[in-house]
């Protein structure tokens, strides 16, 4: 095959996703992999010159070009995977890892940066040189000899225990099954039922089988009336992968070695403990701030916790005859008193939403506060049903994305925002590129030749990716490495999604935005209010949840010491942690580190506190908008553009605390977050 006929190193604009196929990953990657080795080697050279223009356009032209197709590689195996392209992307993923792990170590291409005279930098040129000099600190690019090795070694068995705690807790869901006779399933969703004797049945067993699956699991608990069936789940559940099951599943031991590499990871790169090290290149300046934010985030939720609690007690006690509710009722407790409260079901909500109409909803929406346009534009594409579009301002063109909407076979499940290029005013020609975004949603599809109708969980959706993709879009700013989301902290990146969000529970933009499937009536404001009310549904419960999870999580990687740790000392540091924010009882035999996969697979170690702390962000920055509203109910234009010029034009070229005062004048506060979830006057129930 000659290599011009490869659509993967063809650069002249937007990937050739129509063309591209498993055969051309292996050569476009051996040819892009040789470009950058080039590169590297040849700007490393003592002879060339510690200079940043020069070194961009030679080495982040190759990286550029490498990073851009093997991008669109990992995309279409996400979207349209066949068992070829899989094949094709495992067989060259271990080449690729290696190339930016060695790149981001390299001893002589830290040298030359460190060599760059700042003083000939522009304002964005010196927050990238600043976040590329600190990378390659924590990429362990100042270690010598035996240190160096064992960072790399550590790196590799780090990655091993990971991949292995993940299988396990898979197994050991997979692992579970009760076959249930039909009258221990009432209450439960006919649908449940019919899957569970499907189950059944491929097995050639009697009866309903159930399993740990979440859509299996979740309506059994919250549905079933029989407490014995749901006792018998829910052990199973908070039990897995642990010592009360398969020896060969425990990831106990795996939690041991995982912490102890990440200690030894941080104290070779200088830190005291794991935390020290998570939060450098995020917002949170050090472990105790995280730590106290989330202690006073706790102190304020507690209250909405306990009265929570005290509503499902009286509600078991009163109406379900529950007098002592144990672990495995509260769900169930919980969707009763739900149905009682409010009563309104999903499947009435949906028939308003008829996806085109939310699409022109959020483009309107978009348009008027953010003043730009959005038009259709034409582009090859991965599947009949993705869409092309262009945003302009003043006629010009400023990005472009693309919306893969529906869920289909071989599409990964889940909804995100890619990058397909960043904004980069090329040092190899001048011309300044402009960014294209991938807006990937799982929505099913129309039936009946009726459009697809959305869940408002789905429009908030659609609304959260489209925030990431207007921080990646709307950019000014010329360095890629720092234009759009690139460089944005990690606890910060879900400010513009988590914003967006807001926009969905406004009267006044909703019903813009909303048709009956038959009628074409907007929602009834009636619905409107039982959908609001029931929003903040137990919000308390759920907060001191989630401080719960990011508390552990930061005093496991801060004052858990895992050289002298003892049997069990995770379990009682999490006894701790709940003796303090927790007001809902948790049983001495649930083992939740032992699926903890955010932290101990998912990039999340020391960083689980980043929810809540964009969430604190996200809501001050829409409280502007609240602050600024019109009589007629309409978003501030004003305030628009002045939160698209601070936040979304500036990405990642200065700090996000400098970007948020930019735009609130002051620092975030947690007010707007408490309001907004109906925690706002701390009073006892």
């Amino acid at each position: 095959m000659a290599m011009t006929n490869n659509p993967l190193l063809d650069f002249s604009d937007l990937p050739l996703f129509d063309r591209i196929k498993p055969e051309h990953v292996a050569p476009a990657v051996d040819a892009l992999l040789a470009e950058a080795e080039t590169a590297l080697q040849t700007v490393t050279a003592p002879e060339f010159p510690a200079d940043w223009n020069a070194i961009s356009k030679v080495l982040e032209v190759a990286s550029e070009r490498f990073g851009r197709a093997w991008s669109a590689v990992g995309h279409l195996n996400a979207v349209a995977d066949t068992p070829e392209l899989r094949a094709a992307y495992n067989e060259a993923m271990p080449r690729v890892t290696a190339f930016w792990t060695s790149l981001g170590s390299d001893e002589r291409l830290y040298a030359k940066y460190k060599a760059i005279d700042v003083a000939t930098l522009n304002a964005e040129q010196r927050q990238a040189h600043r976040n590329a000099v600190r990378n390659f600190v924590l990429g362990g690019a100042e270690l010598q000899g035996e240190a160096k090795k064992r960072f790399a070694e550590i790196q590799e068995r780090q990655a091993e225990l990971s991949q292995k705690f993940s299988e396990n807790a898979l197994d050991a869901t997979d692992a579970f099954a009760y076959y249930a006779k039909l009258g221990e399933l009432e209450g439960v969703p006919e649908d449940v039922v019919s899957a569970a004797r499907a189950a059944a049945e491929a097995d050639s067993k009697e009866g309903y089988k159930l399993t740990l699956k979440m859509p299996c699991y979740l309506p059994v608990m919250q549905f079933a009336k029989s407490s014995a069936l749901r006792e018998t789940l829910y052990r199973a559940y908070v039990t897995r992968a642990s010592e009360f099951g398969d020896a060969a599943l425990d990831n106990t031991p795996l939690i041991t070695e995982i912490l102890a590499l990440r200690e030894e990871e941080a104290k070779l790169l200088g830190y005291n403990n794991f935390g020290e090290l998570s939060v450098v290149p995020k917002m949170a300046e050090s472990p105790e701030q995280v730590v106290k934010f989330l202690r006073d985030l706790a102190t304020k939720a507690k209250p909405y916790g306990e009265r929570d609690l005290a509503d499902l007690r009286a509600f078991a006690s009163e109406q379900l005859g529950i007098t002592d509710p144990q672990p495995w009722d509260w769900s169930y407790i919980g969707e009763k008193l739900k149905e009682a409260r409010y009563a309104f079901s999903e499947q009435e909500v949906k028939q308003y939403f008829p996806a085109p109409k939310v699409m022109a909803g959020l483009f309107k929406i978009v348009e008027t506060l953010f003043e730009v346009s959005i038009r259709r534009d034409s582009a090859p594409t991965w599947h009949p049903s993705v869409e092309f579009y262009r945003i302009e301002r003043g006629g010009q063109k400023v990005g472009q994305f693309y919306l893969d909407p529906s869920a289909r076979a071989a599409k990964r499940g889940g909804a995100w925002m890619d990058d397909v290029r960043a904004r980069w005013l090329r040092p190899d020609n001048g011309v300044l590129q402009t960014p294209v975004a991938q807006l990937v949603c799982n929505f099913a599809s129309g039936v009946d030749g009726k459009p697809p109708l959305l869940t408002h969980d789905d429009v908030t959706t659609l609304f959260h990716e489209f925030g990431h993709g207007l921080h990646h879009m709307l950019t000014q700013v010329n360095e890629r490495d720092v234009s759009g989301i690139s460089g944005v902290e990690w606890d910060a990146v879900e400010l513009p999604s988590q914003f967006m969000e807001n926009f969905c529970w406004e009267w006044d933009v909703l019903r813009h935005m909303t048709a009956h499937v038959d009628t074409g009536e907007p929602l009834p404001r009636a619905l409107f209010d039982k959908m609001t009310a029931a929003k903040n549904f137990q919000s308390g419960l759920q907060t001191l949840r989630q401080i719960e999870f990011s508390l552990f999580d930061m005093l496991l990687h801060t004052e858990h010491h895992a050289a002298s740790a003892k049997p069990g000392d995770v379990m009682a540091l999490l006894g701790k942690v709940r003796a303090e924010v927790a007001v809902m009882p948790s049983p001495p035999f649930s083992r939740t580190p032992n699926t903890f996969s955010h932290i101990f697979s998912g990039g999340y170690a020391a960083g689980y506190y980043s929810y809540k702390w964009a969430e604190v962000l996200s809501a001050d920055a829409y409280a502007a908008f609240e602050e600024t509203v019109g009589a007629d109910g309409e978003p501030n234009i004003e305030t628009g553009r002045k939160y698209r010029q601070a936040i979304l034009e500036a990405g990642g070229s200065r700090s996000a605390m400098d970007s948020f005062k930019a735009f609130r004048g002051r620092e975030p506060q947690l007010d707007a977050l408490l309001r907004h979830q109906g925690m706002a006057q701390v009073q006892p129930a």
